[in-house]
């Protein structure tokens, strides 16, 4: 680690495109460590159901910032960017590569480019957002920020309240703010970035097989415990995949066959929503990874990372 900048590892792709296992290989050949960089898997009250690390895999190399959050504590995109740099700076400083892994490309934004400086949102401006429905958000949105609104999908509650409340509180939209982004840490390091983008079949067959497995394994379980502390439905941990519709499951609504089928699909589409972000918003000087991550091709994946060798 004698060079200028530092190095860091990242591995990012879709759910279910194999990006635990190639970060454990990583890890396994060079020491390091890996940071997780996935929101599902930062709150400990899901771990079967976010696909968290298993104690196998944790018994094999370093994991950090995995299930340190209660889900009834949400956090944010900057707050887990000052976590991630807080873990990447001691572990540069005990000479050990951080490997970023996640599939939550909102994080991975922040950490690198920044953040934008958005002004505080008048308290009641969010009140009237929070208990408007995503339907009557959409079309205030689309009258003050037609782009943003034309971008998002119609039933993303979260996102399409936050660009509103923006552009009602600010008079500006939240792209403009995010023109401004500062304080991203991908200018001090040397980044080695790999992302993984299947076959679409491929990657499919793995979200449904693995949503069933979720089920056999305990997933019901969690959900469960999670329903009972009766939290906010708005927070992020509520609406992880799998839990809306395991939770219609436990109270009657769905069969079991119906609720893995609905969650299978909710996946699917999960899925098909990051492909489509990585496809596009990563800068195209990352490498790109098109096998399915089986047998020998991980690695053919490895040989891209230069901070493998």
């Amino acid at each position: 680690m004698a060079k200028s900048k530092p190095p860091v590892g990242l591995i990012a792709g879709p759910t279910a495109s194999g990006k635990s296992a190639l970060a454990l290989a990583l890890a396994e050949r060079t020491g390091g460590v890996i940071v997780n960089a996935d929101s599902a898997q930062l709150y400990r009250d899901l771990p079967i159901l976010s696909a968290a690390p298993s104690p196998a895999d944790r018994a094999l190399a370093t994991h950090r910032l995995y299930g340190v959050r209660d889900g009834a504590d949400a956090c944010s995109a900057a707050e887990w960017a000052a976590l991630a740099r807080r873990e990447i700076g001691g572990l540069h400083d005990e000479g050990r590569l951080p490997i970023l892994v996640g599939g939550t490309g909102l994080y991975l934004r922040t950490l690198l480019d920044g953040i934008a400086p958005v002004p505080s949102i008048d308290p009641a401006i969010r009140a009237q957002v929070r208990g408007a429905s995503v339907a009557e958000n959409r079309a205030a949105l689309t009258r003050l920020d037609p782009c943003a609104a034309a971008g998002l999908n119609p039933g993303d509650t979260t996102r399409i309240a936050r660009a509103l409340e923006v552009v009602r509180s600010s008079g500006r939209t939240l792209k403009s703010w995010q023109a401004e982004r500062m304080g991203g840490m991908g200018v001090e390091i040397a980044l080695h970035p790999i992302i993984l983008m299947p076959p679409r079949p491929w990657l499919n067959e793995r979200c449904d097989r693995r949503f069933a497995t979720m089920v056999e394994d305990g997933a019901l379980g969690e959900v469960e415990a999670l329903l009972a502390r009766r939290l906010d439905p708005q927070l992020p941990v509520m609406r992880a995949l799998g839990v809306p519709e395991l939770g219609a499951l436990l109270r009657g609504e769905l069969t079991r066959e119906e609720a893995i089928s609905a969650g299978q699909i909710a996946t699917r589409r999960y899925a098909k929503r990051q492909y489509t972000w990585f496809a596009h918003q990563p800068p195209p000087t990352w490498s790109r990874f098109d096998e399915p991550l089986e047998n020998d091709a991980v690695d053919r994946a490895l040989a891209l990372l230069a901070c493998a060798e």
